[in-house]
């Protein structure tokens, strides 16, 4: 009709009407995307409030991503819209409280980048002065500052130009917090993550497939923030492993979880949410390496221990109920046996055919446990009761989580002489000869040199545990091997008591000893091993070792040995 009649007065008010409609429509279109943009914008906003009301959901990373998707499409869909610098601020807002968490600087930069944008082409949005003071945030050397409350949005007229779709986050989001792609190609892979804790100590284990560098801190608590306080190992050049229980839930008296997670390209860090604790240490063991942390809590106060009968030692007359008795004034109630080696690790073999250390070790502590309890009454646990492999950190986990009073490791001695010979007892210390290095290293299943580096280490882990207990233990024990073997067996070798770095020995909150019973690769004393006679007879000397040490060790003895001392003068 406009092309028939171009000049008629019908086509001018058509043309008006036109006019009006396309404006009336526009209008329309408007006010129905800036309320597609309030109701996206409210959805992102219920998303961050649920984070906000679940700690376990903060935890992983998938969860941040998908509120920070929800603010980033708000901007999205009008990036010159009233709604856009809200969702902007909103997406660098979460990105900062994230980075709090993880402390990976991709995530730092993320909230820098939205904040800049914010600043450079929202000059006149009040969301710039919101802006500025976030990145003033996150330039500060600490990232453990108090947060800011998430402003409530604020509809800006004024236009902006669109934000490139390359400035959309990548990466995975369903991995845990700090989670990204790993982009090196010499790492070692991060394998597994194991704990053991209960109410006063936690170990965690993290295991690598390869040697690398790391490092720990110890964040303070952040109230503000809900944070608790957080001790972290940084793992260098590592990748989180695929099929790894990256959140193990803890939630002892020390430990609510640990967690892991890809803090960057090439680093791994795991973290540990602390409820409370006394102290902690950080080391590392090789063959293969693994990172360990243990957690000391305050020792509870200990409950008065009721007064037990006790079976007598009919093959010790010098042994009285009332010296038994005595024991539990000092506290040992509970012995942790360690038949050493086991499963897949055999340890030495012997000179005879098919008799390996993990068998004869066993058969030891079977009849050891046996012993102690008829004779000493004490409640014994071994670590292992069956042919199945325990890694060494595992052992002295067990004997912690377990509430040991003493750790037993048994052992047979090898050498590359089939001369060699006789019968020794370790506790934990520096190693004062060759020969302690050579059977630390043979035990600990590493090199001389991996002892040489850990002794730099040994003296700083050494500060809990019971050196000087542990030395007198170490010495009854071997006293009573040596004396109580010789009346029955000729050619007993006494080679002392010794101290060198064992592995097995690390962390343990309790007197413990090594005790390398013979040589399985000498002829004559490996033909011994495998006697049950010879098994009993050496049960029965360690169980008098223990027996003297307790009687040797206790006050009230001493008190009344002096007493009769007195009463003779």
């Amino acid at each position: 009709m406009v092309n028939d009649h171009p000049d008629s007065m019908l086509n001018r008010i058509f043309l008006i009407f036109l006019i009006v409609c396309l404006a009336t429509g526009t209008l329309t279109a408007n006010s129905a995307h800036a309320a597609s943009e309030k109701d996206q914008y409210h959805e992102a906003d219920a998303c961050y409030t649920r984070l906000l009301n679940s700690p376990e959901r903060q935890k992983l990373r998938h969860n941040w991503m998908a509120c920070i998707q929800k603010f980033q499409k708000v901007h999205q869909m009008n990036p010159s819209g009233p709604w856009a610098a809200a969702g902007l601020y909103m997406t660098g807002f979460l990105y900062e409280e994230m980075y709090r968490i993880s402390l990976a600087p991709a995530d730092r930069k993320e909230a820098q980048d939205s904040y800049q944008r914010i600043v450079n082409r929202f000059a006149k949005s009040s969301y710039r002065k919101k802006a500025l003071a976030g990145i003033s945030r996150l330039e500060s050397p600490k990232p453990e500052t108090t947060s800011p409350s998430p402003p409530k949005p604020e509809p800006v007229s004024e236009p902006a130009p669109p934000i490139p779709s390359s400035d959309m986050p990548v990466g995975p989001a369903s991995l845990p917090l700090g989670t990204g792609e790993t982009g090196s190609s010499t790492h070692s892979n991060i394998t597994d993550l194991r704990v053991w804790s209960n109410p006063n100590y936690t170990r965690i284990v993290i295991d690598a497939d390869n040697e690398t560098a790391f490092k720990h801190h110890l964040l303070k608590q952040d109230p503000d923030l809900d944070k608790p306080q957080r001790l972290y190992i940084d793992i260098e050049q590592a990748k989180l492993g695929k099929h790894i229980q990256n959140f193990i839930s803890v939630n002892d008296n020390l430990i609510q979880d640990a967690r892991a997670g890809q803090y960057t390209l090439d680093s791994v860090r795991v973290v540990a949410d602390i409820k409370s604790f006394k102290t902690y240490k950080i080391f590392s063991l090789k063959n293969p390496f693994r990172i360990i942390m243990d957690v000391w809590g305050k020792e509870p106060d200990q409950p008065e221990k009721p007064v037990t009968e006790f079976k007598s030692d009919k093959k010790s007359p010098k042994l009285k109920p009332n010296d038994l008795a005595r024991q539990l004034s000092l506290g040992v109630r509970r012995i942790i046996l360690d038949p050493g080696h086991g499963g897949k690790d055999r340890g030495a073999p012997g000179i005879m055919p098919g008799v390996y250390e993990k068998d004869i070790t066993l058969a030891i502590a079977l009849r050891l446990q046996k012993k102690i309890q008829q004779t000493l009454n004490c409640e014994v646990v071994l670590t292992r009761t069956k042919d199945v492999y325990l890694s060494l950190e595992e052992r002295t986990a067990i004997a912690n989580t377990k509430n040991g009073d003493l750790f037993i490791s048994i052992h047979t001695n090898a050498a590359h002489s089939a001369a060699a010979y006789g019968i020794e007892t370790f506790f934990l210390n520096l190693a004062t000869d060759e020969d302690a290095i050579l059977v630390a290293a043979r035990e600990n299943a590493t090199s001389t040199k991996n002892i040489s580096d850990l002794q730099g280490i040994l003296t700083d882990l050494m500060q809990n545990a019971k050196i000087n207990e542990s030395s007198r233990l170490a010495a009854k024990v071997q006293k009573s091997l040596v004396a109580n073997l010789n009346g029955r067996y000729n050619n007993i070798r006494d080679k002392g008591v010794k101290k060198a770095p064992f592995y097995v020995l690390l962390g343990a909150q309790m007197p413990s000893v090594l005790v390398e019973t013979s040589f399985i690769s000498n002829q004559r004393e490996c033909s011994r091993l495998v006697s049950p006679e010879y098994q009993d007879h050496l049960a029965e000397s360690i169980t008098k070792g223990i027996r003297d040490y307790i009687r040797d060790t206790n006050p009230a003895a001493f008190m009344e040995k002096h007493q009769k001392t007195a009463d003779k003068l």
